[in-house]
């Protein structure tokens, strides 16, 4: 249809195959983040018949991306994976205010979905219980905190972020960050039993698209290993924590 003189060159057919690539590799992109990890291991690529050199064709959004800045964030600034009440996989930052108080929590971002504040209060409880475990030196009842969370796919107010706040609760109460490029996954109950990671590889997926060079998950999801591609789970540096206090050092880097 571009020469309907048949008369083309080699750059040309080069620049219409490589357009043509790139917007299936596009589609692709988008049912993986819909379908999961069946799309994950497809490649786009063509190959010269005179130099035998083979081109991969990439776009921006199959992974590496910039939600997740490089660098050190601040004390109690934490990310995570979880699904939204959308019913989505999407990357939620926690950000973590802490001043002298009476111990009280503030909470904002989540809107009016009570299920995500009961999440964030059982985070937040455990935390008060549980702070003298991770430092002698922490009174938690000598702070007030404002935990404020941002959806940064917009996939609405999730449920499982309990783990998440006690990590960025003790994060900002030690004024010590979180390790760069972190992404924490799993949860935990008001006793503080870890709940293992719900779609594993696909939290992997969309930890990995945002930027994340680091991911911390539960010892109980070692079951679920089997099922990332070798691919994707090799461009972490993955850590296990038992517990949440675990969950905890490990986030901090602490030994």
């Amino acid at each position: 249809m571009l020469y309907p003189n048949e008369e083309y060159t080699k750059d040309a057919v080069r620049r219409c195959l490589e357009y043509a690539l790139e917007a299936r590799r596009r589609v692709k992109e988008q049912l993986k983040k819909i379908g999961g990890m069946e799309f994950f291991d497809v490649h786009f690529s063509h190959i010269d018949q005179e130099t035998l050199e083979e081109k991969f064709i990439s776009v921006p959004e199959q992974g590496g991306g910039t939600l997740i800045p490089d660098g050190p964030l601040g004390a109690g600034v934490l990310h995570t994976v979880a699904v939204g009440s959308g019913g989505l996989l999407g990357l939620y930052r926690l950000e973590t205010q802490v001043t002298a108080g009476s111990g009280s929590l503030e909470t904002s971002g989540l809107g009016s979905n009570a299920a995500a504040r009961e999440a964030v209060k059982v985070g937040f409880d455990y935390f008060k219980a549980n702070a003298g475990r991770v430092s002698a030196s922490v009174k938690a009842g000598d702070r007030d905190y404002h935990l404020h969370v941002v959806e940064l796919h917009n996939t609405g107010p999730t449920t499982a972020m309990t783990l998440a706040t006690f990590v960025a609760l003790c994060s900002g109460v030690l004024g010590r960050p979180a390790q760069p490029q972190l992404v924490v996954l799993g949860s935990m109950s008001l006793g503080g039993n870890v709940v293992p990671v719900e779609s594993l590889a696909e939290s992997l997926q969309v930890a990995f698209d945002a930027g994340a060079k680091r991911v911390l998950l539960p010892m109980a999801s070692v079951r679920d290993l089997p099922t990332i591609p070798g691919e994707l789970f090799a461009k972490f540096q993955t850590s296990f924590y038992a517990d949440p206090t675990d969950a905890v050092f490990k986030a901090l880097g602490v030994q």
